[in-house]
């Protein structure tokens, strides 16, 4: 391949890549677009709520929540008590989500009460163009019968800010730093009173309905939200709405090789592993496979997975039981497939710092254009052991893809993933990697588009190699 052909397909991946960021603004939208995707490849839906009829060389999915995405394809030549091969990451990241009553009045300014979800870099929220994004539940009236839905909705325009104080009235904040405190500065400013009093509606008083649920929100905001899903205000039951930066992901940098954009952590690793089973699906490449290749995509990540749709829930062992069971009435088939099985938990990785070096331990400095990154830790804040890491490097050698190491400075602590929590919830073995990235948790992050293609490839690699390589390895004998 010549030099200007791999930039073309590098730059295919990380344009796809862009289209995916940019559509998906919330965990909800995650996973919508998600879905469009997969339709589009040929996958069909089912529903946790129903029976399951599968069949071999059939590609299917399912939802929880709307934030949570379970997506597989079953080889051709699978049987019940075969193995699951797994691509684990999350769709959500950390951000400001409105609180149950939003509405705040202050200092003649209408501002927007949120919580902070996640362990965010709060005070890079400020001074953004904001908008806000996410799902309403809707009422919905037809022939005398009340129904409900949930839809989502986002503002593509900047409507709030979170403005900085100014330096004269805070003259030591660059020796002092910035300190905020999230309770009383991290409030968006939505408009000030005296032009929503001029702006407001004049009331109906015989076709306005009392809605207690639009009292606990500014109503110019309650308006904005019902005309993006085309209702009325007060057809609105409950919302799930979190503020979002309105500036778009893209390529940047003067040679054009970084992706700047919010929410890499973790979209990078879900669009990456999507991408490479919708990829590796179609029925000739399914012809030969015995196993069933899979992609959890979990919320709730960013505050510990303990949900009825995170990485702590049952959702992934539900998916593993059902499926075997589809193929055979054994129910103790699962305990055998899950030994056959394996879950790479993909979850963004720390690059280098160029100006933060002492952060890194020194023999263990990702970088950026280096691939992916196996993350180890003896205390298990990741789930890599010697065999794990063993396979994925041995995939990335086999395919000449570049990939690096981390483990976290012994003075420092360690952060974690979904691994953990699915190698001890469910007994599976596991292996944690990354791409790398700078700027984590911040409203915009930053990766090398490089990185994009290489995990992409790795993940291709990992679902046509995995059952030929698991089957050379002997460990339990």
């Amino acid at each position: 391949m010549t030099k200007t052909e791999a930039n073309g397909e590098v730059s295919s991946v990380v344009s796809d890549f862009l289209d995916f960021l940019n559509a998906s603004p919330t965990a909800f939208h995650a996973v919508d677009e998600a879905k469009k995707r997969l339709r589009k490849a040929g996958y069909e839906q089912i529903s946790e709520k129903e029976d399951w009829k599968l069949e071999a060389g059939k590609r299917y999915f399912f939802t929880r929540n709307h934030s949570t995405i379970v997506v597989f394809a079953i080889g051709k030549k699978y049987v019940a008590g075969n193995g699951f091969h797994i691509i684990g990451a999350h769709t959500d990241s950390p951000c400001l989500k409105l609180k149950p009553v939003s509405k705040v009045t202050k200092g003649g300014c209408l501002e927007v009460g949120v919580q902070t979800y996640g362990g965010g870099l709060w005070y890079t929220w400020f001074d953004r163009d904001l908008t806000v994004a996410g799902r309403v539940i809707i009422r919905e009236e037809k022939d005398g019968c009340t129904s409900y839905s949930h839809r989502l909705v986002r503002i593509e325009e900047p409507i709030m800010r979170i403005p900085t104080l100014a330096i004269h009235l805070d003259r030591n904040v660059n020796s002092d730093g910035f300190k905020v405190n999230t309770q009383s500065h991290l409030l968006p400013v939505l408009a000030t009173s005296i032009k929503e009093e001029l702006n407001k509606p004049v009331a109906n008083s015989s076709t306005e309905k009392t809605n207690a649920y639009s009292s606990k929100h500014h109503s110019l905001l309650m308006q904005m939200v019902a005309s993006q899903v085309g209702c009325v205000p007060d057809d609105i039951c409950d919302f799930e709405l979190q503020a979002c930066d309105t500036q778009p992901s893209i390529v940047a940098g003067i040679n054009k090789e970084f992706i700047y954009s919010g929410r890499l952590d973790n979209l990078c690793m879900s669009f990456c592993s999507l991408k490479a089973l919708i990829d590796t699906s179609s029925a000739s490449n399914l012809e030969d496979e015995t196993g069933v290749r899979m992609v959890s995509l979990f919320d709730h990540e960013e505050v510990g997975s303990d949900s009825a749709q995170g990485a702590g829930s049952p959702v992934m062992f539900d998916a593993l039981s059902r499926i075997t069971d589809s193929f055979s009435p054994n129910s103790k088939l699962i305990e055998k497939a899950i030994q056959k099985s394996f879950l790479v938990s993909a979850d963004m990785a720390h690059a280098l710092h160029p100006n933060y070096m002492d952060k890194h331990e020194e023999n263990h400095q990702p970088k950026m254009h280096g691939g992916l990154v196996i993350k180890h830790n003896v205390n298990q804040r990741y789930a890599t052991n010697s065999i794990t890491s063993f396979i994925f490097r041995e995939i990335a050698r086999k395919h000449n893809l570049p990939v690096q190491d981390f483990v976290v400075r012994n003075d420092m602590p360690c952060g974690s993933t979904i691994g953990p929590i699915l190698a001890s919830g469910i007994g599976i073995r596991t292996v944690d990697v990354g791409a790398p990235q700078l700027s984590m948790h911040s409203i915009r992050e930053m990766c090398a588009g490089d990185d994009v293609k290489h995990s992409y490839d790795h993940f291709k690699a990992f679902f046509q190699e995995f059952s030929h390589l698991d089957a050379k390895i002997t460990v339990d004998m």
